[in-house]
């Protein structure tokens, strides 16, 4: 007696057949898996991040004119704008650190800052009626985007208590950049832009380094190699874009200044391109 259908063949010929009695540690059988083409699912929506300590945290004098950029971006572009998590999300880890907490702790922690700041968003825009989506209502994403044009949601991942150890230390090592990629990724989006207070990538902290040069297009691989101490978006975000399917490029812009985000949704190449 065995454990197969005698209907298997006819039921699932081919690779489905293989995928139901084969190993899926069987390396060819999952390389195989990458022969059909992907879909994407909203190829016409662009996922926008707003940092956190980059934006949100300034307050009125930042977040206010990049809404008043997506307010104007409605009528032409569905945006699923996901949040950093910012100063409080570090405040909440320098203590989690010293309490002992783990890395799972640590990232629920960072979890509901960046759920705060969504909120606030979600406020700032409620007479627009765009609707804050957490991640177990993304089901309903397609429908809220072609209602109202945009959603907000958290950017961090929602690992909480299973995130990854990092290599080095306890810091979560996926957090808000990692998260709206990702969501980028799967939906198959049009672009994947980045809202931060600089206008993108630099040889070092232009904060601190009046020397520092701009560099407007690299590769992810030379970014990785560059030996910059602080780079633009999170490692993991660089490793992922290595293995994309569909988002293998994304857009650093300064949120600081007018019409750079509103230049980026029409497909100008400002700020920083990172391409795999």
């Amino acid at each position: 007696m065995t454990n197969e259908s005698p209907m298997l063949d006819e039921r699932a010929p081919g690779l489905a057949s293989r995928l139901v009695t084969g190993a899926l540690s069987d390396v060819e059988l999952l390389a195989e898996t990458a022969r059909a083409p992907a879909t994407a699912l909203l190829p016409h929506a662009h996922v926008v991040k707003i940092g956190g300590q980059s934006m949100i945290d300034r307050g009125r004098r930042a977040v206010f004119p990049v809404l008043d950029e997506v307010r104007a971006a409605l009528a032409d572009n569905h945006l699923i704008i996901g949040t950093g998590a910012g100063t409080r999300a570090r405040h909440a880890y320098s203590v989690g650190v010293d309490l002992g907490m783990p890395t799972g702790v640590l990232t629920t922690l960072g979890t509901g800052v960046a759920l705060q700041n969504a909120r606030i968003l979600a406020f700032l825009l409620a007479q627009d009626g765009i609707p804050l989506v957490l991640p177990n209502e993304f089901g309903h994403l397609p429908l809220y985007l072609a209602e109202r044009h945009a959603v907000i949601f958290p950017g961090m991942p929602p690992y909480t208590f299973w995130e990854h150890n990092p290599d080095v230390g306890q810091i979560p090592p996926h957090r808000t950049d990692t998260g709206c990629y990702l969501v980028a990724e799967v939906f198959g989006v049009a672009s994947m832009i980045y809202v931060k207070d600089e206008d993108g990538l630099y040889t070092d902290d232009p904060k601190r380094n009046p020397a520092a040069t701009f560099v407007p297009y690299i590769t992810v691989d030379e970014l990785l190699d560059s030996g910059i101490p602080d780079l633009v978006v999170e490692r993991p975000v660089l490793e992922f874009m290595r293995r994309a399917v569909h988002v293998r490029r994304v857009q650093i812009v300064n949120g600081t200044v007018p019409g750079q985000l509103t230049r980026a949704l029409a497909g100008e190449d400002v700020g920083t391109l990172v391409v795999a």
